[in-house]
């Protein structure tokens, strides 16, 4: 399950992909527009911050903004940065302790390509994907 700190994550980067992304934009106007209290905001800032997807400024004038075009910015980054590992299973997560059926497990190669499909879903949508989805443009993953 992606939790309000991914999904809020995909909209603050959603709402910077649609500003004028030459302007640093201040929190308040993210978070009133986004209805996200500044607090909760300011810790998914610094972590987008500190993984350089947004540049940050402090002070008069200061605000965030991406630091690459919308369509550089696969789905996939923003969720496994806020989110972790997006595996199914925990046998499947990168810090994992060695599993002793590893060998023998008859459902591991169903969630080794479960876990393969949701990488590649999320990995194959853009930020300006959504931005198009969400005009009048039709917008499919699968067919791009």
């Amino acid at each position: 399950m992606i939790s309000t700190k991914g999904r809020y994550a995909l909209r603050v980067m959603l709402d910077l992909a649609q500003q004028d992304t030459d302007h640093f934009i201040p929190l308040e106007e993210i978070a009133a527009r986004q209805g996200i209290s500044k607090k909760y905001l300011e810790i998914i800032l610094k972590t987008l911050v500190q993984n350089k997807l947004l540049k940050g400024l402090r002070g008069k004038g200061g605000g965030y903004k991406l630091t690459r075009s919308p369509k550089e910015y696969p789905v996939g980054e923003i969720l496994e940065l806020t989110e972790g590992s997006l595996a199914t299973v925990a046998c499947l997560q990168p810090d994992a302790e060695p599993c002793e059926r590893t060998a023998t497990c008859a459902t591991l190669p169903m969630w080794k390509r479960f876990d393969q499909m949701v990488h590649d879903f999320f990995y194959n949508i853009t930020l300006d994907d959504l931005l198009m989805e969400n005009s009048d443009t039709a917008f499919d993953p699968y067919h791009k």
